[in-house]
């Protein structure tokens, strides 16, 4: 479902919560990387669990957000129908350094998951404990 129009009390709400930096530095990062766990979010962005969580919610309850449950961890994702505003507002952002900084962080992150997971399986796979 697309997003065609909403009105001025949904629309407050919605400019409400870009009003923040970390909220717009969150969206950001799950535009980018589609979902994120609040460790991930945590780990990149430097913030603590109790401030990666309180802006979560106050995403979620604005509309802009929804999130998955798989065992104890909580995926968080944009909402389908607030994609392509999201990506119009936030893609004027796109150059701004400290959004870059964060995707790179998380790359490098990630990057040093993919590596550890590999390193596990091999391990698994080859009865090697290095």
């Amino acid at each position: 479902m697309r997003l065609k129009n909403f009105n001025v009390s949904f629309g407050e709400q919605v400019f409400k919560a870009l009003g923040d930096g970390s909220r717009i530095r969150i969206l950001h990062l799950l535009l980018r990387n589609k979902e994120l766990c609040i460790a991930d979010l945590e780990l990149v962005l430097d913030f603590t669990q109790t401030k990666t969580s309180r802006h979560l919610i106050y995403l979620k309850n604005a509309g802009l957000v929804s999130f998955r449950k798989h065992d104890q961890w909580a995926f968080y994702y944009i909402k389908d129908e607030m994609m392509d505003f999201l990506q119009q507002m936030i893609g004027y952002l796109e150059k701004d350094p400290q959004l870059y900084r964060d995707q790179e962080v998380y790359q490098t992150l990630y990057s040093n998951r993919e590596l550890a997971i590999n390193r596990l399986q091999h391990r698994h796979f080859t009865g090697i404990n290095q």
